[in-house]
């Protein structure tokens, strides 16, 4: 009867091949940072990237929140695939992704707060008997962040969470008249200015103009050049520091509401953007 074969001894290791493992796990240690969980970094990251208003690269990011670039490199992989963060149009550069928008989104949108301001918005319709909104600025894009239709057969029906375009409605105007004049400048250099209706606006230079006018009476008007035969007036929400944050607007078919009888509720509008300057 033969013997089993003993299996045979496992090789040693060559001096060198050790050697290189022991510095790449070192080299892998020292990319780590002592302290912070990776969720911690993550978010470190999400909020420097919402903070910044901008695309960064993996250097500035990096560099910001001293990281290695490898330890950079895997958050961002990560968070590229979950949604959280997005590629730029420079693909070497990163922006908050649709994930971290819609998350953002129903922030705002959580709670008591949400709550008061819905009720500030519906006391609003009832003053001026037509159907108002609260928007704010998404990238290059009006956010609807709420709305209280008014009780008529006849109107336009947009969902909380549709996005419409800064530069032929009342609150996009508004939030581009608000910005500071080379970073209005760069936006509508950026844009497309679509035709929506024989009234939009798609000159470059008349849009700027309309801007200076809107700042200069403080509130925006869209003459049908979103819908025809729709008009609206938007007034701005400014926070305790004065910077715009949101936009109170109120729309209606030319039918029951001209461009004059819609600045006539400029007054009620502004009286509800007051209210809601404590619930942003």
């Amino acid at each position: 009867m033969t013997r089993p074969a003993r299996k045979a001894a496992a090789a040693p290791v060559a001096p060198a091949a050790a050697a290189k493992k022991r510095a790449a796990a070192a080299e892998s240690q020292a990319e780590e940072p002592s302290t912070g969980s990776s969720a911690e970094r993550s978010l470190r990251l999400l909020s420097l990237l919402a903070n910044e208003g901008r695309a960064l690269s993996l250097a500035d990011l990096a560099a910001q929140l001293s990281l290695p670039k490898g330890t950079a490199h895997r958050i961002c992989t990560q968070l590229l695939a979950t949604g959280f963060l997005a590629r730029d149009v420079d693909e070497r550069m990163f922006s908050v992704g649709p994930a971290l928008r819609r998350l953002a989104f129903d922030t705002l949108n959580h709670g008591v707060v949400r709550g008061q301001r819905h009720e500030v918005l519906a006391e609003l319709v009832r003053k001026v008997g037509e159907t108002c909104n609260f928007t704010t600025l998404d990238g290059v894009q009006v956010l609807y962040l709420d709305r209280v239709e008014a009780q008529w057969p006849l109107r336009l029906t947009l969902d909380v969470g549709s996005h419409v375009p800064l530069h032929c409605t009342a609150s996009g105007k508004l939030f581009l008249a608000q910005m500071e004049k080379k970073e209005r400048d760069a936006v509508i250099g950026h844009i497309t200015l679509t035709r929506m209706t024989n009234n939009t606006i798609t000159d470059a230079d008349d849009l700027r103009a309309e801007c200076d006018a809107i700042v200069t009476r403080g509130y925006s008007c869209d003459r049908e050049e979103f819908i025809a035969g729709l008009v609206a007036v938007a007034v701005p929400v400014f926070d305790e520091a004065g910077r715009q944050r949101a936009a109170i607007a109120v729309h209606a078919p030319t039918a029951r509401m001209t461009m004059e009888d819609a600045v006539k509720r400029i007054g009620a509008l502004r009286e509800a953007a007051q209210r809601m300057r404590g619930l942003l």
